[in-house]
């Protein structure tokens, strides 16, 4: 700006065509009384129609306002700043978007140089650092910044935050495609953009994840009542380019003082509280003190986890199966085991969720799959293999190559794989699970509804798709004896197998009494402590050669 350092030194200005006049930076000359002597070509054009030279500053900065040009309070910014109020330097912008930095001179001997900066790319790509692209709403560091002022200047004051996440929404991008996914998220967005309060802040974390910063939520009730008030609005069904889409949201809450002041503090122990949340989708969750320990103990089992599947720690367990009438060795289902060096064998019911939700289960069910596969190769036909197939497992479209691929690196006939799935896997995408199930089944490989009984749709399951077998939940089994209801249940389902030309497979048989009861309700197949407690593959193989005897 070496132009305009000499400019400052001279009372007359250059007249336009000279290289003042090209400056990109609109300069205005004023005299002594504020009138505008001069203006390069940049100032000329900042407010058109309006031609400053000639006019009084303030006159000239109240009709651009008055025309629309410059946004509401940017004359007053301007001649504060030329009386030498404030700051040194203003901010003003334009009513079409545009960010100007105005700057103030003194002309010897006397006057004043008025220089305006445009901006708008600096300041608009500084603000887009802190904002998400997708919804424009603030990003994970906006948020912290909001949460770190709330703090500050509250003196501590109380306030909420508010950890969500959308349930199932990872089956919207995985089936329909990121488009419909984004669209989605900003739909969501928009819900609660519109529920918050006018101070409040909501900020998109990253993929489904957002945080709201709830102000003035002097009472746990009031932070109870906003996570209520999104879970019932996230929930509600979306019309997204033709498809109806239903999601949920589960919320973790902390509060500040109780739960700190630090922002990344209470970040975290709002993230805690929405795993607490999300073990029961669709609910809130406010942080407690104990779940710190639960999260180191979490974390610890994920590493151990991870590590396994590179040490390869699984094996494969196999519990006979029997037909009821003769017991007759029919085949075996593959059951995950896990022994840790230092934690010794790891109950399925710990590491298989944890798997399943940071997405181990992939390639776990996969060796899995591979592994009964090639065992069963070697046992005579007709004995198949059940393996269990997780949820998670028909979110990836390459389900269907993965068992193609396992039975013919095995060589094993694929009548003789029974695909097992629960409820579960049917509940996030219905149509897009019978599709794939329709392809295994176009193999020639058998399909179990295992589980049945625990859900709540399961009848409707079997209209949509013939299974070849259902599998009687295990809790019915044990109270058969006790309860007459558990014994109708089995009944029932029976018949029903039998009506739909469904093998009924009985499990968690302990006692003869259970047996002698599945028996004269018609379940066709046993699978239980009673007839045989899973083998390592030797004992599989023997228990197969000495019923061949």
């Amino acid at each position: 700006m070496a132009s305009l350092d000499r400019l400052r030194a001279t009372e007359v200005a250059e007249p336009n065509g000279s290289p003042f006049d090209a400056l990109f930076t609109a300069v205005l000359l004023l005299d002594s009384t504020l009138l505008i002597t001069t203006a390069n070509r940049s100032a000329e054009t900042l407010f058109p129609p309006a031609s400053p030279q000639g006019q009084r500053l303030p006159d000239f900065l109240d009709m651009a306002e008055k025309l629309g040009r410059l946004a509401q309070g940017g004359g007053l910014a301007l001649m504060e700043l030329v009386r030498g109020q404030g700051e040194p330097t203003r901010q003003i912008e334009l009513k079409d978007g545009r960010i100007f930095i105005g700057r103030i001179s003194p002309l010897a001997p006397s006057g004043w140089c008025l220089e305006l900066t445009d901006v708008t790319v600096t300041v608009r790509s500084a603000e887009l650092r802190h904002r998400d692209a997708l919804t424009g709403l603030p990003n994970r560091q906006e948020f912290l910044l909001r949460l770190s002022e709330a703090a500050g200047e509250g003196a501590g004051k109380p306030f909420a935050v508010h950890y969500v996440d959308l349930d199932r929404f990872k089956s919207v991008n995985d089936t329909l495609g990121h488009p419909i996914g984004d669209a989605l998220l900003k739909l969501a967005a928009d819900r609660m953009r519109n529920e918050i309060g006018p101070r409040d802040v909501l900020a998109r974390l990253g993929g489904d994840e957002f945080a709201i910063l709830q102000l003035d939520a002097d009472q746990p009730q009031a932070a109870e009542t906003l996570a209520r008030r999104i879970i019932d609005l996230v929930g509600r069904a979306y019309l997204v380019k033709g498809h109806m889409i239903s999601v949920g949201a589960s919320v973790g809450i902390s509060l500040s003082p109780l739960d700190g002041t630090d922002p990344e503090t209470l970040l975290k122990k709002a993230d805690l509280a929405l795993m607490r949340a999300k073990q029961n989708r669709g609910t809130a969750h406010f942080f407690e003190d104990q779940m710190d320990s639960v999260l180191q103990a979490r974390r610890a089992m994920e590493v151990d986890l991870r590590r396994a599947v590179v040490l390869k720690e699984f094996s494969l367990a196999y519990q006979p199966q029997f037909s009821v009438d003769g017991r007759k060795l029919v085949g075996f289902e593959a059951l995950m085991r896990w022994t840790n060096r230092e934690r010794g064998a790891v109950s399925p019911g710990q590491f298989i969720p944890l798997a399943e939700e940071i997405g181990l289960i992939v390639p776990i069910g996969e060796w899995a799959l591979r592994t009964a596969c090639m065992e069963a190769a070697s046992w005579p036909a007709p004995l198949t293999v059940a393996v269990n197939l997780s949820p998670v497992q028909f979110r990836t479209p390459r389900l269907v190559e993965v068992v193609t691929s396992a039975l013919a690196a095995a060589g094993l006939a694929p009548s003789r794989l029974d695909l097992e799935i629960t409820e579960g896997a049917l509940l996030d995408d219905t149509d897009t699970v019978l599709a794939m199930l329709q392809q295994l089944r176009a193999l020639g490989v058998r399909i179990s509804m295992d589980d049945f009984g625990t859900g709540y749709s399961s009848l409707s399951y079997l209209q949509k798709f013939p299974f070849n077998k259902i599998k009687i939940d295990q809790s019915f089994i044990r109270r058969m004896a006790d309860d007459p209801d558990s014994a109708s249940i089995v009944r029932a389902v029976a018949a029903l197998g039998t009506s739909l030309g469904m093998t009924t497979v009985a499990e968690g048989v302990e006692t003869e009494e259970q047996f002698a009861r599945i028996r004269q309700e018609g379940c066709e197949v046993v699978q239980g402590y009673l007839t045989g407690r899973p083998l390592t593959p030797e004992a599989a193989a023997a228990l197969v050669q000495f019923n061949k005897l």
